[in-house]
């Protein structure tokens, strides 16, 4: 993963953190794999969060498709929430 695409990521995820850490709960990256698959670990409360897969769809997934549309899909390791 260059970068140049890692701080793209970085700053798109820093647009949904806020919500995520008002409820104790945050995103990593894990890896970007060859195909472009961003994979992602829920953190904190996010972890055992019900709600992880609306916001993946309605936040995560939105926010990394507007602002990285080279990535195809992303993954959470941690979740019932994958891909768009």
């Amino acid at each position: 993963m260059t970068e140049l695409l890692l701080d793209r990521l970085e700053n798109a995820l820093d647009e949904i953190r806020p919500h995520l850490n008002v409820d104790g709960g945050d995103i990593e990256i894990v890896e970007v794999t060859p195909d472009m698959n961003l994979v992602v670990r829920w953190i904190g409360n996010c972890e055992s969060c019900t709600m992880s897969a609306l916001t993946m769809r309605g936040g995560v997934e939105q926010v990394i498709r507007n602002r990285v549309p080279e990535i195809a899909s992303v993954i959470a390791i941690n979740s019932n929430a994958v891909k768009f």
